[in-house]
């Protein structure tokens, strides 16, 4: 009994020396990834709950967990700037933004219209909107992405990714379909964010997105926009404006002071969402629940 134990502890250590260990820039893209590693490797987010990518620094600590890792995966220097100097020797390197077909948003020309002038100077991510994984149709195209670069890198496992990706994909078409069912009442139903970074969401579901604060959470709103957004507010249409937990101005007080309008509450990084299996559905279901409990 005891030979069959210590060559099932024997089997078991050399399965997890073996194992893949992968690392995400943020946590909503390790949420996605720990579905396609399921029983086969290990995946992690870089950047801790409370942290945003607009305004980070690496550690040293941070550099050793990318060079240590066997995949790294990132959008790209559009939302995650302070990796670029690590991860361009790194061939290990997962760049969702370069990945073909993904077809992701541009912001229109103008698009600092809501903004005070120069108030948009400095701004991280240039013209494409990076928040892909808030768009289920762009999740599907980066799950495969990422099952294929897992099987390249290891091919004894490629059935079992694939198996993790046919889940996923089928899990994503259940919740959409259930997030598109509950959304169905309030989708005419206007409302301000307060970062643009919901536009993949919006899209997909149909919302009526009036307008934001800000372009990026780390810029502060101009007067311009609070006036532009105070006189909306007046005319009784907008149903809620929305704060975020990583940034909550008291300029959205100030604007919805004395208004009749919800105030609501999006969280695009999934602070609060508990990491375990099916958690990247919790997340889209948690943020579709945001919506219609504000807007209705």
């Amino acid at each position: 009994m005891k030979r069959i134990l210590l060559c099932l502890l024997s089997f078991a250590f050399i399965n997890n020396a073996q194992a893949i260990e992968v690392v995400s820039s943020i946590k909503p893209i390790h949420l996605i990834t720990q579905e396609i590693t399921t029983n086969i490797g290990t995946s992690s987010a870089l950047l801790g709950t409370a942290m945003s990518p607009h305004d980070y620094s690496l550690r040293p600590s941070d550099v050793k967990k990318l060079r240590n890792a066997d995949l790294v995966i990132w959008f790209g220097p559009d939302l995650e700037s302070f990796m670029t100097a690590v991860v361009k020797d790194q061939s290990n390197t997962l760049t969702i933004s370069t990945i073909s077909g993904l077809d992701l948003r541009h912001f229109a020309e103008g698009h600092e219209h809501h903004h005070d002038h120069g108030s948009h100077a400095g701004h991280h991510h240039g013209n494409t909107d990076p928040h892909f994984w808030l768009g289920p149709k762009h999740v599907a195209v980066v799950a495969k992405a990422i099952a294929n670069k897992l099987s390249e890198m290891d091919p004894q496992n490629a059935a079992r990714y694939a198996v993790n990706l046919d889940n996923f994909l089928n899990n994503l078409q259940l919740t959409t379909s259930e997030i598109s069912t509950k959304l169905k009442s309030v989708k005419g139903h206007g409302y301000y964010v307060f970062h643009d970074g919901y536009g993949y969401f919006e899209d997909y579901f149909g919302l009526n997105h009036l307008g934001h604060f800000t372009v990026s959470p780390e810029r502060k709103p101009g007067a311009k926009t609070l006036i532009e957004i105070k006189t909306r507010l007046a005319k009784g249409d907008v149903y809620c404006v929305f704060s975020e937990p990583q940034y909550t101005p008291a300029v959205i007080e100030t604007v919805t002071r004395g208004s009749h309008v919800n105030s609501g509450e999006l969280d695009p990084l999934a602070t609060d969402v508990e990491e375990r299996p099916g958690a990247y559905f919790t997340f889209l279901k948690q943020l579709s629940q945001q919506f219609e409990t504000c807007l209705k």
